[in-house]
């Protein structure tokens, strides 16, 4: 019997992850945590197999769950309805913006503007553990997010959901226009 995770995300990209969002140097949580700067490095390069006791330790000292080094919370899909959502609205034009979503820590997103006629779904296979999609609709209709649980969209709404998940995205109306931000992390 090992005393080793192998269920979930490995732990190595977990740990790693988490210790770049809480800022800190290998010897720094090697230290908090209580094990050696070696063992942290081998983990993190994917050359360990870490004991509970040691993962519990990691989350201690990230303040994190155990559970976030071993399977990561999934997002949760997220629609924002035209006219909904925290407005900040300028005094001196008529403008308004709107935060859809805030990138976190050390993420990467790409932009893609979609133009989509009825038809077919466009049907997507998961991408990286941890992406997660932003969708904006500009015109016309939409069905789209995890391919499970579509939502449908219209002009202005915006949805956020698991793009490590398969997902869809189909035209309702004729010349459907969206906005596609991918996060990755």
């Amino acid at each position: 019997m090992t005393t080793g995770t192998h269920a979930g995300r490995p732990p190595d990209t977990a740990i790693r992850r988490e210790r770049e969002r809480a800022g800190l140097s290998l010897t720094e949580l090697a230290k908090r945590a209580g094990i050696a700067k070696s063992t942290l490095s081998q983990l993190e390069s994917g050359a360990g197999n870490p004991s509970v006791e040691t993962l519990w330790a990691l989350g201690g000292a990230l303040g994190v769950p155990f559970s976030h080094l071993v399977d990561p919370p999934r997002p949760v899909v997220r629609v924002i309805r035209a006219g909904e959502g925290p407005a900040t609205y300028s005094q001196q034009a008529g403008y308004s913006a709107t935060l859809l979503a805030a990138c976190p820590p050390n993420a990467r997103r790409d932009l893609y503007r979609i133009s989509a006629q009825p038809g077919p779904p466009r049907a997507s296979d998961p991408h990286m553990t941890g992406t997660v999609e932003h969708l904006l609709i500009g015109a016309g209709r939409a069905l789209a997010g995890p391919a499970q649980e579509p939502v449908e969209l219209g002009p202005g709404d915006y949805v956020a959901y698991p793009g490590d998940v398969p997902h869809v995205f189909e035209a309702l109306e004729p010349d459907t226009t969206a906005v596609i931000v991918m996060e990755h992390i």
